[in-house]
């Protein structure tokens, strides 16, 4: 049995995504989202004026082992934008172990968490501060921020889950766009690219 399994994590988590404890932090720039967004001609316009490097999303996380009954927690902090009418977002994902369920609770900012399956249902659900979502396991998953500031996120799920960030591009992006109502706000589009998650169960 690992040592890391008696070892507590103590951790100090900010309304800004600040995690004092974490053990491991990535980043996204606009580099890395191409293919994602489907206007592709906004998203080239976008990075050749702000630049690869321009900063999309952070992630800090805390995990020890990924043995089955370990928890990884994190922070995600998704910056605002819009990318022709789609509003800024992460890559999302379905977990590799499909059954697997993940918990993302709003800590500043607001913004949609759009939920997908792969036999075709779909809910955008709204957050802000306080706000919670409990993603079940098959659901295919991804943030968006629709306000004007930082969409920060605390989330938990299973070490053994994994993420499978191939089956949203190999579809033609999700089924549904978040995208600008034009009066403010935002609305919910179908994506007319996306062609199925075919062979994910």
């Amino acid at each position: 049995m690992s040592a890391l399994l008696s070892v507590p994590g103590r951790l100090t988590v900010g309304a800004d995504g600040a995690l004092s404890g974490a053990s491991g932090r990535y980043t996204k720039h606009l580099g890395d989202m191409g293919g994602v967004y489907r206007d592709q001609g906004a998203y080239e316009q976008l990075v050749a004026q702000r630049g690869a490097d321009a900063l999309v999303y952070t992630v800090h996380e805390h995990r020890n082992v990924e043995t089955e009954g370990a928890l990884i927690i994190g922070t995600s902090t998704l910056l605002p934008g819009r990318v022709g009418e789609e509003f800024a977002v992460t890559r999302g994902h379905l977990h590799a172990r499909a059954d697997r369920a993940e918990l993302y609770h709003c800590l500043s900012g607001s913004g949609v968490m759009l939920l997908e399956t792969v036999d075709g249902r779909s809910e955008a659900v709204p957050l802000t501060a306080g706000e919670a979502v409990h993603v079940p396991g098959h659901w295919v998953h991804r943030s968006v921020n629709t306000g004007e500031q930082p969409f920060v996120t605390l989330f938990c799920y299973p070490a053994d889950a994994g993420q499978d960030y191939g089956l949203i591009e190999e579809a033609g992006g999700m089924a549904t766009l978040v995208v600008d109502d034009g009066a403010g706000g935002w609305t919910t589009r179908p994506n007319p690219d996306h062609t199925g998650y075919s062979g994910r169960a």
